[in-house]
């Protein structure tokens, strides 16, 4: 027996021995010997490796397959295209040798391991996977990766991701390939200080903003950013022609701008070039044509001028704004003269897109007259936001006889070789930053220099003037004209504009009017007519203005009148509380309307950054939060554009909203005037504006409005504005009715905002006469060229929201193809094809059959209300009758009878805001006039109402 156990006791320690000397002698290490299996184990798919199931020696010999080594350390993993399916171990940055890995084309799922700290690895290939996240110190102590390609990979499908700063350590990384890996955002700087860099595709990702100024001088050979989603990248190109070393650069798919450098021609490597699909504007440069490329592809920009004789092998150069079809043809000298006057003014793109072909009297060219000799004698483009300078190239259009280019952004000085402009008998230039030396006309010119900051009033020789006034100058077109249809721009009085520009606040003393000041009353009063379901909001603060409507072309008013501080400005600067001037509008002042500064600077934490809601029109929006918890928002003017336009707007607002009050109309809260301070108070519409839900609502992350709620929202509207049309105690015109600014609340209830530029309505189907103003894409017809309205302007405009609400798309845009920039004309073209209108439905809609039926009949009104003659349009009654069976999840509480509350002023501001809201669903006594139901004053109220243009 003692044998038999001394035996057995034997063969167990030989066993052990021979264990231990197995591991003693095997070549691989350990640590990586585990992951290894870790790797295996965990896929669905092992088998495809043949890495044998008992073998414990990775390194052999025999080694492996597809796994080198060197002295026991694993350096090397190649696997690539083998369809190998499952996770990595979240540990791989553990095999510490790692110096190559290869995992491309498979479908390995889950986290990307981090490869932190894997110092020796050069090679990673791990493009076409199915990895769903990336850690964020997946780049950390790469210090020698050369080579790394993560592309076609879906990482942080829901956010997207960016390159981390852990990145720029890899000083020598040369190939760096992430296409459409789901990058987002800008471009890192850091990318471009990587010396070591030559080969850098990013393709197919949704990266934005520009090309940052540190890849100046790279030496990258290939640079691909081409077809970015959501937009793609912006901004000039100039940068990239500073990479000396590129031979194949790709930028197209983007919305990169300006013009295409002249230096282009300093990359003499380059070889292939795409620049299709972008907004590129201007001539082609000679130095591009004579570029001996293989490819070169610029179609879909907005090339102007001759197509050049390329030397490039291959050239693509379709739809472009060029004069000519054929290469190498010149264009008509006054066309390449009027190119040339637009390339110093930043080839804007309204004219870029209106000024094609080689005869500029044949074709729609955007503010240009031409006489009967095919000649063209005038430039009428004021203010049209334009920007830059005066080219001499105008010179050369011997025919001009009237220049207009009144009220833009024009600087610098005036070419001298204008004065040989024979022909010329007007030029008004004012309301610009144009700066010394003046030419010397002729005295047959009129020269109009009247708002240039920088010239002081003078209008002759080259030197600043000692004294002297400006001049009045006058108008270059006769009152009533549909250019100036309210006249000259002075008064009846004889005072003169006030100007005030971005950079500089002049204030010319004039006499100004007397107008009728306002008394508010003191309480609050509510007008009671037909009531709907409402639920009073929670919260008070909306957003004026869409901070994403840039509003490039809106509100082109020009005040007579400007009042400076709180009311009226005299030569001193001194105010007078009492009385106001501003053009066409009045203002009221009267009990707790009027807020302290300190109180908003208060309740805004000193507008702070961190409080701003948004920028647009003339003012920044701010939160503000009430010692209670109430919210209101405070819209700041900026001191750098209180011009005479946002002054009167800021009035008008305050005129108008004072005196109306209805559910679908934006509340004001009140208003300050101190100093230089102009605020506004509104009530808060939590969800912002319209426009942001319709044409943003992806890049907010928003989900996309339902076709019920677009319902709501346009019977909200149109209750809104048949109130201010006719059921208010008096008519009101609201002439910018846009979806930038109908705002929505927690509810999305909407409301209609931004009364700065309301007129009073004249009396049954008359209409009135005014300056042009309003946005480009909602102006009616007949507003647009005669200047007149009437309460059918807004219906119009009505009718293009509809479009909106139906389409998805903007009124106005550019960047769709040209028949169908203009949303109310290409509508109308489609609108009766029930085949192309199912086509041109909103894509984030679900059109079925009874939905696509309600589609129908909204299309059906949106044409109605377009009609091109007033006559034809329905009132803003008739739109609420359509609309109000349409709307299923809404119903009203009481088809009869409507409330429209006011404000309770003598209340301290948290407490009003509070009444506002306790006294909606409060019932009033009323007596009846010819406008409908006014409600009964208590004993002792006081009432007066001016009209807002103070009729």
């Amino acid at each position: 027996m003692l044998q038999n156990r001394r035996s057995a006791m034997t063969k167990i320690l030989l066993a052990l021995f021979a264990a231990l000397a197995a591991v003693g002698l095997s070549v691989t290490d350990p640590n990586d010997l585990g992951i290894l299996k870790q790797f295996r184990d965990g896929l669905e798919n092992p088998e495809l490796l043949e890495w044998p199931s008992s073998g414990d020696d990775p390194c052999g010999p025999p080694s492996w397959k597809h796994v080198f080594c060197s002295k026991g350390r694993v350096t090397q993993i190649q696997v690539q295209n083998m369809s190998l399916k499952g996770p990595l171990p979240q540990n791989l940055n553990k095999l510490s040798m790692l110096q190559n890995l290869g995992l491309q084309k498979n479908l390995f799922t889950g986290q990307l391991p981090s490869f932190s700290g894997l110092s020796n690895l050069q090679y990673a290939y791990l493009d076409y996977n199915q990895f769903d996240t990336i850690p964020g110190d997946f780049f950390d102590g790469l210090t020698s990766l050369q080579v790394l390609a993560l592309d076609s990979i879906n990482f942080n499908a829901s956010t997207g991701w960016s390159f981390p700063k852990g990145l720029q350590d890899s000083a020598q990384l040369a190939n760096l390939s992430c296409m459409s890996c789901n990058l987002v955002g800008p471009l890192p700087d850091f990318l471009g200080r990587m010396q070591s860099l030559q080969f850098l595709k990013l393709s197919g990702n949704s990266l934005s903003g520009e090309i940052p100024a540190s890849f100046q001088g790279i030496s990258l050979q290939m640079l691909w950013l081409n077809d970015q989603q959501g937009g793609g990248m912006t901004g000039p190109i100039d940068v990239v022609t500073t990479m000396a070393s590129l031979s194949v650069l790709w930028l197209h798919g983007n919305q990169f701008t300006g013009t295409i450098p002249e230096s282009i021609g300093n990359l003499t490597l380059l070889k292939d070039l795409d620049l299709n699909g972008n907004k590129l504007v201007g001539l082609v440069p000679d130095s591009l044509a004579n570029m001996q490329l293989d490819a070169l592809d610029l179609n879909n920009n907005q090339l102007m001028g001759p197509i050049p004789n390329f030397k490039a092998a291959k050239v693509t150069c379709a739809s472009n704004a060029f004069c000519q079809s054929t290469a190498g043809v010149a264009c008509a000298p006054q066309v390449m003269a009027l190119i040339q006057f637009l390339g110093g003014l930043n080839y804007p793109s309204r004219f870029v897109s209106s000024w094609t072909g080689n005869n500029p009297c044949t074709g729609p060219w955007l503010g240009l007259n031409c006489d009967n000799n095919g000649n063209v004698f005038m430039i009428n483009i004021p203010k049209f936001n334009l920007s830059g300078t005066l080219s001499p190239s105008v010179a050369q259009l011997d025919s001009l006889s009237q220049i207009n280019l009144a009220s833009n952004e024009v600087n610098g000085p005036i070419p001298s070789n204008w004065t040989s402009l024979k022909s010329l008998k007007t030029l008004d230039l004012s309301d610009n930053n144009i700066s010394y030396p003046l030419p010397k006309f002729s005295s047959t010119v009129k020269l109009v220099l009247d708002g240039n900051p920088l010239l002081n009033g003078n209008q002759s020789g080259s030197t600043p003037p000692s004294g002297g006034s400006p001049s009045s100058g006058g108008s270059l077109f006769p009152p009533g004209s549909p250019v100036n249809p309210e006249g000259s721009g002075n008064s009846s009085g004889g005072s003169k504009k006030t100007y005030f520009k971005t950079s500089t606040l002049i204030a010319i003393v004039a006499p100004v009017a007397v107008v009728a000041f306002l008394a508010f009353p003191v309480y609050f009063y509510c007008y009671k007519k037909r009531k709907d379901a409402y639920q009073a909001p929670g919260s008070l603060v909306i957003h004026p203005r869409d901070p994403s409507d840039s509003d490039n072309m809106v509100k082109i008013v020009v005040p007579t009148n400007v009042n400076g501080s709180a009311s009226t400005v005299t030569g001193s600067g001194s105010a007078s509380r009492n009385s106001s001037a501003f053009g066409d509008s009045h203002v009221i002042e009267a009990g707790n309307l009027v807020i302290s500064v300190q109180v908003l600077r208060n309740v805004t934490k000193n507008f702070a950054p961190e409080n701003e809601l948004g920028r647009g029109g003339f003012g920044v929006v701010y939160k503000g939060e009430l010692d209670d918890g109430t919210k209101i928002a405070v819209k700041r003017m900026e001191a750098g554009v209180l011009s005479g336009k946002a002054l009167n707007e800021f009035q008008a607002e305050i005129a108008v909203l004072s005196k109306v009050r209805h559910r679908h109309l934006v509340s004001l809260l009140g208003y300050s005037v101190e100093g230089n301070e102009r605020i506004l108070v509104y009530e808060y519409m939590p969800q912002g504006a319209l426009s942001k839900h319709l044409f943003h609502w992806k890049s907010f992350e928003l989900e996309p409005l339902s076709w019920k709620r677009r319902l709501n929202i346009a019977l909200d509207v149109a209750r809104g504005m048949e109130y201010l049309h006719s059921m208010a105690h008096q008519s009101f015109i609201h002439r910018d009715l846009k979806s930038s600014n109908i705002l929505l609340g927690d509810d999305f209830k909407a409301k209609v905002s931004d009364f700065g530029l309301v007129k009073l309505a004249p009396d049954g189907e008359k209409s009135v006469v005014t300056r042009l103003a309003g946005t480009f894409g909602y102006l009616a017809p007949e507003y647009a060229v005669t200047g007149r309205i009437t309460t059918k302007t807004d219906v119009f405009s009505f009718g293009v929201v509809l479009m909106e609400l139906l389409t998805g798309l903007m009124a106005l845009d550019d960047g769709r193809p040209e028949d169908r920039q203009y949303l109310a004309a290409w509508f109308w073209r489609i609108k009766s094809d029930k085949e192309k209108l199912r086509a041109a439905i909103d894509p984030a809609l679900d059109v079925k059959g009874e939905t696509f039926e309600s589609m129908s009949i909204i299309a059906e009104l949106a044409g109605h209300c377009t009609a091109r003659e007033p006559g034809q349009r329905p009132d803003m009654g008739y739109a609420v009758n359509v609309l109000a069976p349409l709307v299923e999840k809404w119903k009203p509480l009481d088809d009869d009878t409507e409330e429209y509350c006011g404000i309770d002023y003598s209340l301290p501001l948290n407490q009003m805001v509070k009444g506002w809201q306790e006294a909606e669903g409060k019932e009033f006594s009323y007596l009846e006039d010819s406008k409908g139901s006014i409600p009964e004053r208590p004993t002792g109220f006081a009432e007066s109402f001016t009209s807002a243009d103070g009729r």
